[in-house]
């Protein structure tokens, strides 16, 4: 029913599309989906008496993702390039009403969610999509001022100081971390000057670390992270059963349906850490699968990138590289918590996790990239004016 949504939202012939990306997007929306069903339904059985009740919830999510993602395609690009200030703009605003007592919904210590009707969403998820619109116009309108003035640096940054203040209120650590690194990875292929570059990102590294050792909980992570078995009953617990998690699954897992781990040892398996439970039912092989379609949903989209820059669309170049470093930073990281890789942080798997915000937002930035692939495939030019 999902994939019919998104294929009835799409204009034109199917060769105006770009396969590969759609091809990869509905497997990883599968795989989620499967991972999603087999992860929850002890938990759900226990919690909802619905062994199939996150199951069922996750798949509207998905059939509201794709069908946000058909609108986002049907919409031209030049609306998203004129239109970039007005979308940082409404993310400010969001991320601001986010911190209203009464108006945002907190949980487990954190304020990030707004309530619109059914709905509760995650401001942050969309906050990525529409910074890396507005950067790309920005970019694109001021090449000479940010290859060759500091003012063509800081203007930007700016910007991204603002959110990620508002970010750091609620407070999402994860999402800040993304932000930060998409703007700065944007900003570089943009051909920003080394120098200006490399004092901003040492001065951000420096104030990153302040936030860190300035919280007792991510000072207790970062321990955590470096020793989990010395804190395997504390802090270190969820760590731990994700790693026993990966240890379980072996060369080929020990089959879908049969985790142990799922079993109320990694707390609420189905969300942060579904990738564990993947890797303990599907083992070594489950898991490259995963990766592989991760890399070649990135390596097409940096494609496509290159493609459009070539034909002199500059601000559809620099979209399609900020989803790239978007959902390679989100993927990095996800994983790389539960491997034990990095300290633990709360951050979705793209198109795989539980939760409708990053379902949504996922779905319409691969559509925006889509929508920019369709629109030089039909030859209609650059997306701004001269």
């Amino acid at each position: 029913m999902g994939s019919a949504v998104l294929l009835n939202g799409i204009r034109g012939h199917a060769s105006d599309v770009d396969g590969p990306v759609v091809v990869i997007a509905l497997l990883l929306l599968l795989a989620g989906f499967v991972a999603i069903s087999s992860a929850s339904i002890d938990y759900a059985l226990v919690r909802e008496s619905n062994a199939l009740h996150y199951s069922n919830r996750h798949l509207i999510y998905v059939a509201l993702a794709l069908f946000c993602a058909a609108v986002v395609y049907s919409v031209p690009v030049k609306f998203w390039f004129d239109t970039g200030w007005i979308w940082l703009f409404v993310s400010l605003i969001l991320l601001s009403l986010v911190l209203v007592p009464h108006i945002g919904r907190g949980a487990n210590g954190s304020q990030r969610w707004l309530a619109i009707g059914p709905l509760t969403l995650q401001v942050s998820e969309f906050a990525k999509m529409f910074l890396i619109i507005y950067l790309a116009g920005y970019l694109q309108r001021r090449q000479v001022e940010v290859r060759s003035e500091w003012s063509g640096f800081i203007k930007p940054m700016a910007v991204v100081f603002a959110m990620t203040l508002l970010l750091m209120a609620e407070p999402d650590f994860g999402a800040t971390v993304v932000t930060v690194g998409t703007a700065f990875g944007m900003l570089f292929l943009a051909g920003v000057r080394v120098g200006h570059f490399m004092a901003v990102a040492l001065a951000s590294m420096f104030a990153l670390v302040i936030l860190v050792i300035s919280e007792p909980y991510r000072l207790a992570r970062l321990l955590a992270y470096r020793n989990p078995w010395e804190y395997q009953f504390d802090s270190g617990y969820q760590l731990t059963q994700s790693l026993i998690a990966f240890g379980r699954g072996e060369w080929f897992g020990v089959g879908l349906g049969n985790s142990i781990q799922k079993l109320f040892y990694l707390p609420e398996a189905h969300t942060d850490f579904v990738f564990s439970i993947w890797a303990e039912e599907t083992g070594l092989f489950g898991t490259t699968l995963i990766l592989s379609l991760y890399l070649m949903l990135v390596l097409r989209i940096l494609w496509i990138s290159r493609r459009v820059a070539a034909l002199g669309d500059l601000f559809g170049a620099f979209v399609c590289q900020g989803v790239a470093l978007v959902l390679s930073a989100q993927v990095f990281i996800n994983i790389g918590v539960a491997t034990g890789l990095l300290p633990t942080k709360g951050l979705t798997l793209p198109l795989i996790s539980y939760g409708g915000s990053s379902l949504m937002a996922c779905c319409c930035m691969l559509a925006l990239v889509l929508r920019i692939d369709h629109h030089h495939r039909r030859g209609e030019g650059v997306t701004h004016g001269r």
